[in-house]
């Protein structure tokens, strides 16, 4: 296969420090870097929206159509980056990226300082920072076996999902924040920064990759029908790419009219939208927090249903804030549902690294990738058209039900038997 050619960790690992992977040099740099730029991230995703909602005075159809845009780039090049990034140096994808987002990202609010900021801006620059995101999340999800030993990366997985969910719970709160005291748009700012330090961090990582020669190379399109017959074939990850899309469906349908819906129908004042989505992501630092301890006790397999099963339906106490339930309540019983999500995600995004071959893996994730972030944009846009016509509490019931409908597609496949995901033999010839 033609492929970045990642070092294989060796047979017999060596003594582990009591610290773990915190005492290796290139995992801590890729930690710091890539938990800084989430800070980053969280606080933009909330920004964005805030400067559509409250600067722009954007409805939800709007809103939906912005969140839509940084989706759509993974319909048109996320196959084509799968096979392009297994061709080249993940790591020094991940540091060009970095820079183009701080570009990006940086001239939100310089515009906004000139009087100049439209909504035409935002879309296109949601759009052009999906196609980097594109590429960025490909390299993401095939470096990490090159930094760290394949023993490890359910460690290295829980780490770097609860760095990410602690800033994520900051992040809101912070972005909140910036909007009252400077505007919306200067939360963008603090994202453009955090990509700075996201690259400074990943330059200096020491893993070694090298890209395969030209000659190797057998054409762009052969090689993305490799890792699209690679999934499709597969059982384990055939349904994890169904079960993500049609999550994925109904949790950006939700995500859609979230700010309008409490905004809007609750009343909440746009400081107190960034704390009560610092609530919601302490279920996510949770869920990280629990995947390990859950694949101990339970199983990886067995433990994603339970994830799916007991704790995601607690999303169905959202739609009840402001009427039913006080709104501190729902946004607790979100929490736990966002645990639960966080929780499989780190158990499904580890056994993809540990199971693919790394020779392929950069093209296996792009193909899934490419079919579970697919459904972002439609479950955004479908979000916000049902959001203008049927409301923004409507709405929220109604994408509940469809991420809660993702537990079928589990139910419906052979790890519904099985209480560890299955390993794929280190004989096998496709590694």
């Amino acid at each position: 296969m033609t492929s970045v050619d990642v070092q294989p960790p060796p047979q017999v690992d060596p003594p582990r420090s009591r610290w773990g992977l915190w005492a290796q040099g290139d995992f801590r740099k890729l930690w710091i870097g890539e938990t800084t730029s989430g800070l980053g991230t969280a606080v933009g995703n909330v920004a964005l929206a805030l400067v559509a909602v409250v600067t722009l005075n954007a409805g939800p159809f709007m809103v939906g159509l912005l969140t839509a845009s940084a989706w759509v780039p993974w319909l048109f090049i996320g196959l084509p980056a799968g096979a392009w990034v297994d061709r080249w140096p993940r790591l020094r994808v991940m540091l060009v990226c970095d820079l183009l987002l701080l570009v990006l990202f940086g001239s939100v609010p310089v515009a906004g300082w000139f009087g100049a900021l439209t909504m035409a801006q935002l879309v296109v620059v949601a759009l052009l920072t999906g196609a980097v995101k594109v590429f960025f999340s490909t390299a993401y999800g095939a470096v990490l076996p090159s930094v760290v030993a394949k023993s490890d990366l359910l460690e290295a997985n829980v780490k770097l999902r609860s760095g990410e969910s602690a800033v994520e719970i900051a992040g809101p709160g912070v972005a909140g924040l910036l909007s009252q005291a400077f505007g919306a748009a200067s939360g963008l700012l603090a994202d453009s920064v955090t990509y700075l330090v996201s690259a400074i961090c990943v330059g200096t990582i020491r893993a070694e990759e090298k890209p395969p020669p030209p000659s190797e190379r057998r054409g762009i399109l052969r090689e993305i029908g490799e890792g699209v017959r690679f999934l499709v074939h597969d059982p384990y990850l055939r349904t994890l790419a169904c079960f993500g899309a049609v999550g994925n469906l109904g949790l950006n349908g939700i995500q859609a009219v979230q700010t309008v819906f409490l905004v809007r129908n609750v009343g909440v004042e746009p400081d107190g939208v960034g704390l009560v989505f610092a609530v919601v992501s302490i279920g996510g630092l949770a869920g990280a927090a629990l995947a390990g301890r859950i694949a101990r006790r339970l199983g990886t397999a067995r433990g994603l249903l339970l994830c799916e099963l007991v704790v995601a339906p607690f999303i169905f106490l959202l739609p009840l804030a402001g009427e039913q339930l006080p709104l501190a309540l729902s946004a607790v019983a979100w929490s736990v549902a966002v645990c639960g999500v966080v929780a499989g995600n780190v158990l499904a995004g580890s056994f993809y690294q540990s199971y693919c071959p790394p020779a392929m893996i950069g093209r296996i994730r792009a193909s899934a990738s490419t079919v579970n972030y697919s459904a972002i944009p439609v479950g955004a846009l479908l979000g916000g058209y049902l959001g203008e016509v049927l409301g923004a509490r409507t709405t929220i019931w109604i994408m509940a039900g469809v991420l809660l409908s993702a537990a079928a597609v589990l139910l419906a496949s052979p790890l519904r038997t099985l209480r560890d995901f299955p390993e794929r033999p280190e004989s096998d010839p496709a590694a």
